[in-house]
């Protein structure tokens, strides 16, 4: 096969042609390190190569520029890339994180456990279920969150005085049962408070 045209396009890709049919889209700095040049003779394995070539670099790019946009966790990192590379490049540029420090588990799951806590004003049965959609396995989860003191019964006192100032209002006081259950607080955490508010 015949490199007939190599053409520029957006994001430092180029479209390549052999034989005059378009083929596909490759990473331009791929392609120039490996002196794919238009004239150049090439066989399906040097194409396949040179595909799986560009995918990795793309990958790796993908990555970089995700991690530099915020932390990930090695699931969520993966699966946003493979929206736009093959699986196998993917996981490759994920190790390469791994191995360069940018990707770290367990760090992560310390720094989330603590946002969805501290911040959130999660209860950490609510935090495990939001690590693990993270891609945090049980063990690790489990670790970062023990780390962390919680008083249960404070943090909803907060919630209700920054959100539901009215709680005497039977309609507001439904509505803030509603959303500390959906951020996992138990019943008889939330009527202890509700009754400390009541005899105000």
């Amino acid at each position: 096969m015949l490199i007939s045209a190599i053409k520029p396009r957006r994001k430092g890709l180029s479209a390549l042609f052999l034989d005059g049919e378009y083929v596909c889209e490759l990473d331009t700095q791929t392609l120039i390190e490996n002196r794919f040049d238009v004239g150049r003779e090439i066989g399906d394995d040097e194409l396949h190569e040179i595909i799986a070539l560009s995918n990795e670099r793309r990958a790796k790019n993908k990555a970089l520029w995700l991690i530099s946009y915020r932390d990930h966790s090695k699931k969520e990192l993966k699966d946003k890339i493979k929206r736009t590379c093959d699986e196998a490049s993917a996981e490759k540029a994920v190790e390469r994180m791994e191995e360069l420090g940018l990707v770290d588990d367990e760090d992560y799951a310390r720094r989330y456990a603590k946002k969805l806590l501290s911040q959130k004003k999660m209860t950490k049965r609510a935090a495990m279920f939001e690590l693990s959609r993270k891609g945090i396995d049980k063990e690790t989860a489990e670790a970062a969150l023990d780390e962390i003191d919680v008083d249960y019964r404070e943090n909803i006192r907060e919630i209700i005085d920054r959100k539901y100032p009215n709680i005497s209002d039977e309609k507001i006081k439904r509505r803030a049962v509603a959303a500390l259950q959906r951020l996992g607080y138990g019943w008889d955490d939330i009527r202890t408070v509700l009754e400390e508010y009541e005899s105000i």
